[in-house]
Formats: structure tokens, C-alpha cells, sequence
């Protein structure tokens, strides 16, 4: 069944044909953990956490000790917020990972142990966002709902607007719910939409010969280049975020609460930056520090 959208400006009809994308997606498809059967929705709700702005290749053998490890959110909960921390490891954003903490402790307290199924609930959870919650509720629970991340967003302003590229808008959601087969399919569609922008329709180098969808407006436009600059690629070295890593990995690898000399050599390029990435770890409440001036992950201060 294919989806039709009118295109008035060029006189004919652009198409995402559920069959194509599908019958592609079944033979194509990455074989991620979280995809498969028996995967439970915390499990889903914590890979969401961790692929936030994180490379797959670095969430999966992370994401598999978690859950072997803490299979429920009453499991998290009861793990120690040094105990999450460390074994987030070098995923980045650590602030995630108190989150998903709080998240768990939630869901165990208020909602028995069961991660809920609808959308308007889960944006009630700590650290889930509009995305993560209609994510949970398609993958987890199969709900008909539009899920819109970067690639998604990319494939729909190729295929449906021709355009090379779209920045976040209001209409995200309502596009992708216009593209949505109306039957059992869709939860399954959703992910096969992500899966196209993710591997074929890329930003950068777009695979447009392996494209399974028959139409394309950006093609049948000739590619169009972008009308909106380039998004800056995000340097990670020098910057707080890495200086903040570099602090928090001295305190992952000590038991006890360690000494400012043992954090000050690890950046000694500017000790104002390092001085800024302790204070912001003290105020996330990652890092907390002893009456007698040392430094501990969250809730070994003491």
C-alpha cells in the first residue's frame, strides 16, 4: 500500500510505498539487540536513553551488560548512582545515565515495575523527551504513533519535499503520521523509516542506488543542494566534555573519594576549563565532595 501525497508544484504525486520500504527492511536490516523478540520495554526505554546522540557501535556491548546486569527498572533502582555511572562507561553525557537512574526508580515506585505504554505517561518519566516516549510506545508497545528522529526527518524532506535536508519543525509529526500505513504495519514501517535514513538516505553520502523506494521527489528534482547551512561537526577534543570525561574516569576507577591533586593532573592545559568541568559535575550532581575536600562519584561522598 503506498501512501500519496499531492504535489501541486510539479504536477504529479510523490509516493512512500509501504511494501518497498518493508520488503527492503526485512532482507536489509541490521541486527541490533534491542530488535529482537523477548527484548522488553525497559530494556527498548534504555537503549533509547543510551543512543541518544551515541554511535550504535559503542551503545551495544554497553547496553548488553546493562541489561544482563539490571534487567528491570527495580533492578536500577536499587544499583547505586556511582554503581550507574560507572558502568555507563564512556558513553558520554553522563547526565543520561542519572537520568535513566531517576527514570527507574520512578517506574518501579509509581508504576509497578512496568514501564508504561502510552505516550502522555512516559513524558512523565525523568530524562524522557517527546522522541523517547513515542519511540517506547512504537517499539515497545507497538502503538501507531509517528516517531521522529534526525534520520527520519531527513528521509521524509528528501522523498516527500524534495529537499536535501530539513531543520526541526512543527510539522515533523504530522508529516511522518501522513506517511504511516493505517494497519498492523506501522510500528514496523516506523523503525524501517529510521533504518533508510540511518544506513542508505544519509546525510553526507546518500546510497541513492540502493534506495528501495520506486519515488523520490529529491531525485525526480535532480538532488537539489541544501538551502540550509551545514551543521558544524561537534569537536569533542579540548572541550569541556572531554575534560569533564577525563575527571569522571578518575573517579570510576577509585573505590574511595580521591584527592583535587589526583583530579588536577589530569588537565593541565587550562586549569580554568578544568576548574569549570568540576564545578559543573559538582552542580549536575554527578560528582559530590566530602566534608574534608575530596571528590566522590554521587553517593560515595559519604
Amino acid at each position: 500500500m503506498a501512501v500519496i501525497l499531492p504535489d501541486p508544484s510539479r504536477g504529479f504525486t510523490v509516493t512512500v510505498d509501504a511494501d518497498e520500504l518493508l520488503d527492503w527492511y526485512r532482507r536489509e536490516q541490521r541486527d541490533l539487540p534491542w530488535r529482537r523478540p523477548g527484548v522488553s520495554a525497559w530494556q527498548i526505554l534504555v537503549s533509547e536513553f543510551m543512543l541518544q546522540q551515541t554511535p550504535v557501535a559503542r551503545v551495544e556491548p554497553i547496553w548488553r551488560d546493562w541489561v544482563a546486569r539490571w534487567p528491570t527498572p527495580s533492578a536500577t533502582a536499587a544499583a547505586s548512582a556511582a554503581d550507574v555511572l560507572r558502568a555507563w562507561g564512556k558513553l558520554g553525557y553522563p547526565r543520561r545515565a542519572k537520568r535513566l537512574h531517576e527514570c527507574a526508580t520512578t517506574i518501579a515506585a509509581e508504576h509497578g515495575d512496568v514501564v508504561p505504554d502510552d505516550v502522555d505517561t512516559l513524558l512523565t518519566l525523568p530524562g524522557v523527551g517527546t522522541y523517547t516516549a513515542r519511540a517506547v510506545a512504537c517499539f515497545a508497545y507497538r502503538r501507531r504513533v509517528p516517531v521522529v528522529d534526525t534520520n527520519v526527518r531527513r528521509v521524509i524532506a528528501r522523498v516527500v519535499h524534495g529537499r536535501a535536508d530539513s531543520p526541526a519543525s512543527v510539522r515533523d509529526l504530522a508529516d511522518v503520521e501522513a506517511v504511516l500505513p493505517d494497519d498492523v504495519r506501522a510500528p514496523e514501517f516506523s523503525v524501517a523509516l529510521m533504518e533508510l535514513g540511518a544506513v542508505v538516505c544519509t546525510a553526507r553520502s546518500p546510497r541513492c542506488g540502493l534506495c528501495p523506494l520506486g519515488s523520490c521527489r529529491w531525485r525526480s528534482l535532480g538532488f537539489p543542494a541544501a538551502t540550509e547551512p551545514a551543521r558544524k561537526v561537534q569537536r569533542f577534543a579540548g572541550t569541556d566534555r572531554q575534560v569533564r570525561g577525563k575527571l569522571l574516569d578518575v573517579l570510576r576507577g577509585n573505590a574511595a573519594p580521591v584527592t583535587r591533586a589526583e583530579l588536577d593532573v589530569v588537565w593541565l592545559t587550562d586549569t580554568v576549563q578544568r576548574d569549570r568541568a568540576l564545578l559543573s559535575l559538582l552542580t549536575d550532581g554527578l560528582v559530590e565532595q566530602t566534608p574534608d575536600g575530596l571528590f566522590a562519584l554521587s553517593g560515595e561522598g559519604g
